[in-house]
C-alpha cells in the first residue's frame, strides 16, 4: 500500500494537484488546520467523509469563519446562503466520491453546491480514504455511481434508481418518478492554477 501511495501522490503531482499522506483521523485533522489560514472563509460541502473526521465542529471550535449550511437551528434561507457563500469561499471542503491510482478526482452533486464550490473557491481540500482509491477512472466512475451514491440515497431515504439492486440506472433515473443523487458529476483530469486543489489521503477507511 505505501508504494500504491507514493505513486498516486506522483500521479497527482504530474496533474499539478497536492497529494497529503496522513496515517489517520488526527493527524488528518491537524493537517487541515495547518492548511487552513486564519481569518479566511471555509465552504463546506455535505461528506459521510467529513463528518466521521469531525473536522467542520474542529474548525468552528477553533473560530474559523465557516459557511456550515447545516448548522442546527438555521432556517431554509439561512442554508441556502451558507451554500452561496461556500461556494466562492476561500477555502472548500469536500471528499471525493473516487480517486484513481492515476489521480483522476470524481465527485457527484445533486443540487450542484459540491461541484460548483470545487470550481470556484480560492483552494480546495479534498479528503480521501483508502477505500476509494480505484485503479482506473471507469472503476472511479462505477464506485462512485453503484457504491456511493446507492449508499448516500439510503442515507438520506432518497427514492433513487440505483436503490434497486445497486445498480445504476441513469436512463431512467430522472424527476418525478425518481430522487436522483449524481445529477452532476466533476471529473478533475488536472488543475491550472498551481497548489490550489490538495488531496488528504486518510490512512483509514472514511465515508462512503
Amino acid at each position: 500500500m505505501e508504494k500504491e501511495i507514493t505513486s498516486l501522490i506522483v500521479n497527482l503531482k504530474h496533474r499539478n494537484i497536492e497529494g497529503i499522506y496522513t496515517d489517520s483521523k488526527d493527524e488528518a485533522r491537524e493537517k487541515i488546520k495547518q492548511l487552513v489560514l486564519k481569518r479566511k472563509t471555509i465552504g463546506i460541502s455535505g461528506s459521510k467523509t467529513l463528518d466521521e473526521l469531525g473536522i467542520v465542529a474542529l474548525l468552528e471550535a477553533c473560530d474559523y469563519e465557516v459557511f456550515n449550511q447545516y448548522k442546527p437551528g438555521i432556517s431554509r434561507e439561512q442554508s441556502l446562503q451558507m451554500r452561496n457563500l461556500g461556494c466562492r469561499a476561500d477555502y472548500f471542503l469536500t471528499s471525493c466520491n473516487a480517486v484513481s491510482k492515476e489521480g483522476e478526482l470524481v465527485f457527484f452533486s445533486a443540487n450542484g453546491q459540491r461541484t460548483s464550490g470545487i470550481a470556484n473557491a480560492e483552494n480546495v481540500i479534498v479528503v480521501c480514504g483508502l477505500n476509494k482509491i480505484v485503479p482506473n477512472l471507469e472503476q472511479a466512475l462505477k464506485r462512485s455511481r453503484e457504491h456511493a451514491a446507492t449508499l448516500n440515497c439510503k442515507r438520506l431515504d432518497w427514492k433513487s434508481a440505483c436503490l434497486e439492486g445497486g445498480i445504476c440506472h441513469k436512463d431512467i433515473c430522472l424527476e418525478p418518478e425518481y430522487k436522483r443523487m449524481c445529477c452532476q458529476v466533476l471529473i478533475i483530469e488536472s488543475e491550472i492554477k498551481p497548489e490550489r486543489v490538495k488531496v488528504v489521503i486518510v490512512g483509514e477507511n472514511l465515508g462512503f
